[in-house]
Order: structure tokens, then sequence, then C-alpha cells
């Protein structure tokens, strides 16, 4: 009968001590876990001990922690892009609606003192307020069309006014945007005028100058065919005068006696001239021809 007895309190202790190992095996795993801290690129591991928060961050990789009364809160040093609704007045009264698109990141050194004096909802607590304060100081020292057509000025003054104003929390703004300014419904209208006004202004100088550059084309045309006409009179004259020369060179009294009797037609002139040798000539012939008889 005692070979079959079972003692239950030995039982007992076995089984205590098999919960109790697996109690202290699963509460080591937890210290092991809990103390093992592993912090994302590109990030900072703000540390806590009992909530109090420690000005020694943890880098990116892995860290071990003070299990249960050290907390880890990650904080991000990335770019981010941060975008919001601004309104303000321009410098001639008008309102203006805007969308502006903030590309900002947290500096590493100071993840520890932003998560401290502000708590992860930096955003809306910093660069919201400063944003749309840089927004109305700009805006209003410019009239609304000049906000159209000087926008990247603007959107550089924008962007230096918000630098000043949150960089002594510890954020870096990288880029501004305007992403669109919307006015009121009589200013569109009044700017499309102005808009249709000057294209038909411009319209208008165009035709004027077209039309002063083909008058001054057919004044150049005319001008180069009076040129031509002179320098073709001028050239034949010359030929004439050069020919007329030749003819003056090659003429003597010899010839000129031979080609008036060529050209004369056997009529006796009316008046007689002592200067004409042909008519001297002619006289002397009747003469003999009378004797002759």
């Amino acid at each position: 009968m005692n070979g079959n007895v079972v003692d239950i309190k030995d039982r007992s202790k076995k089984t205590g001590r098999i919960v109790g190992g697996i109690a202290v095996a699963i509460a080591a795993i937890i210290v092991v876990a809990s103390s093992a801290a592993v912090v994302p690129t590109g990030s900072t591991g703000v540390i806590t001990t009992f909530g109090k928060v420690s000005e020694d961050t943890y880098s990116e990789g892995f860290h071990l922690k003070i299990p249960l009364a050290q907390d880890m809160v990650i904080i991000s040093n990335k770019i981010q892009v941060y975008e919001t609704d601004a309104s303000a007045v321009s410098k001639d009264l008008q309102t203006v609606n805007s969308k502006i698109a903030i590309n900002y990141r947290v500096k590493a050194d100071s993840s520890a003192s932003i998560y401290k004096n502000i708590g992860p909802d930096y955003e809306s607590v910093i660069l919201t307020p400063a944003a749309q304060e840089s927004m109305k100081s700009v805006t209003a020292r410019y009239t609304a069309e000049h906000l159209i057509t000087q926008r990247n000025t603007v959107g550089e003054e924008i962007k230096e006014m918000l630098e000043t104003k949150v960089s002594e929390y510890g954020i870096q703004i990288e880029k501004f945007n305007i992403i669109n300014f919307d006015f009121s419904a009589e200013f569109n209208a009044a700017i499309e005028q102005k808009q249709v006004a000057e294209q038909n202004k411009l319209r208008s100088e165009t035709e004027k100058e077209q039309k002063i550059i083909e008058a001054q084309a057919d004044a150049e045309k005319v001008k180069l065919a009076a040129e031509a006409q002179a320098e073709s009179i001028k050239t034949k004259a010359a030929a004439q005068a050069e020919a007329n020369k030749t003819i003056a060179e090659s003429l003597s009294p010899e010839l000129i006696q031979y080609q008036t009797i060529d050209k004369w037609d056997g009529v006796m002139p009316k008046v007689a001239s002592s200067a004409s040798p042909l008519l001297m000539i002619d006289v002397d012939e009747q003469e003999q021809q009378s004797s002759d008889k």
C-alpha cells in the first residue's frame, strides 16, 4: 500500500518551483525587453527617468536603459512638411487668403529641450502661430498686385522672419512655399480687366510698330529704286560722254566736209554765207558749168 501512496506535498513543491521558475523567466524577459532601446534612423531618443526629462539623449541605434525606471520618447529629426491656411491683409487693404507649406526639422541637440518645454505637439504650439504672424506681417508690406508679381520675394521674407521666430526653440526652417494666393471676387475681376486692357494696349502697340516697320521698308524700297535709277542715269551719261569724247577726237575738217557733202540733197539754200565751205564749193562749180556752155 505504501508503494502506491503519492506525496501530495512533494508534488506541490515541485509544481511551485516550476511555476516560480517560469515567473522568474518571464520577469527576466520583461526586464531585458524593457531595458532595450532602439532609436530609428533620423531620430533622437529622449530619456525620462520616473517622468523627469534627462539632458542626455540617445542617437540612432541600440541602447540600454534602466528597466521600469526609464522610458524613451522618439523625436524625429527628419525634414517634415507642415501645411496650413493663412489669412492676412495687404497694404492696399485687400483680404488675402493663402495656403502655405513649410519644410522644417527639429535639431537633434534640441530634441530634449523641445520635448521638455513644449512637448510632442510643437507644430501647433510653436510653428502654427509663428507662421501666421510672419504671413500677416510681411503681407502688410505689399499691395495685392505686388504679392502676385513679387511672390518669390514675399516668400523669402516670410521664411526669414519665420526662421527668426522658431530657431530659438531648435526648429530649423528648410523651405517655405506659398502654394496659392486667393483674393476677393471684386479684386480678381479688377485684375482680369486690367490684364485685358494691357493686352489690348500691347496689341495696339504691336500693330503700330508693325505699320512703322512696313512704312520704313517701303521708304527703303523707294530709296533703293531712286538710287538705282540715279546710278543708271549716271552710268548712261558717263558712257555717252565717253562716246562723245571719242567722236570729237576722231573728227577732222575733211571728214566733216565729206559728211556734209554726203548728206546734201542737191537743193541750194536760200541764204548763202561765206562761212560755209559747201556753199563756196557749190558756187564755183556752177560758174564752171556756165563757162563750159
